[in-house]
């Protein structure tokens, strides 16, 4: 196998996203990103902190702030049932961060082939998705997580 050829394979490699329910749409979240799926418990509040953060969960110990992925972006406030989950995300300096879904739907593995980058309209500064993927003839928002977390509205 030439050189090349080896590099096309390395190229198709897939990538593991979440597939979650926020409303009536589906997103994805790369795995790489997940370490923990837990469901939903008591979230304490904490005073003066922005409308899109829930609260502090205790995970085992550690005290992990709680972000409302749908208050995050401006949809209709969350409704909790038995398939709401909060997602456990690993941040890039090492902390945890919650993030509020509707339902986990099911892993699904796509490659860069699979995945769109949005449209010039869709991506803005203020953007949340880097790609929209496609699964048979589902569409998955793919998540920016930096976006979402925005380290600098974590103050």
């Amino acid at each position: 196998m030439s050189d090349l050829a080896m590099y096309d394979v390395v190229e198709k490699e897939k990538k593991q996203y979440i597939v979650v329910k926020i409303g009536g749409e589906h997103y994805g979240i790369d795995i790489s990103y997940i370490d923990n799926i837990v469901r939903m418990s008591k979230i304490t509040r904490v005073p003066k902190a922005p409308s899109y953060y829930r609260g502090v969960i205790n995970l085992r110990g550690e005290v992990v702030p709680v972000m409302s992925l749908r208050r995050r972006m401006n949809l209709d406030d969350d409704e909790f049932t038995d398939a709401s989950r909060i997602i456990i995300l690993k941040l890039d300096g090492g902390g945890l961060m919650g993030v509020i879904v509707d339902e986990v739907k099911e892993v699904l593995s796509l490659s860069e082939d699979d995945i769109e980058a949005p449209s010039s309209t869709l991506k803005s500064k203020n953007s949340f998705i880097n790609g929209v993927g496609k699964n048979g003839d589902e569409l998955i928002s793919i998540f920016e997580i930096s976006s979402i977390i925005g380290e600098n509205d974590a103050s």
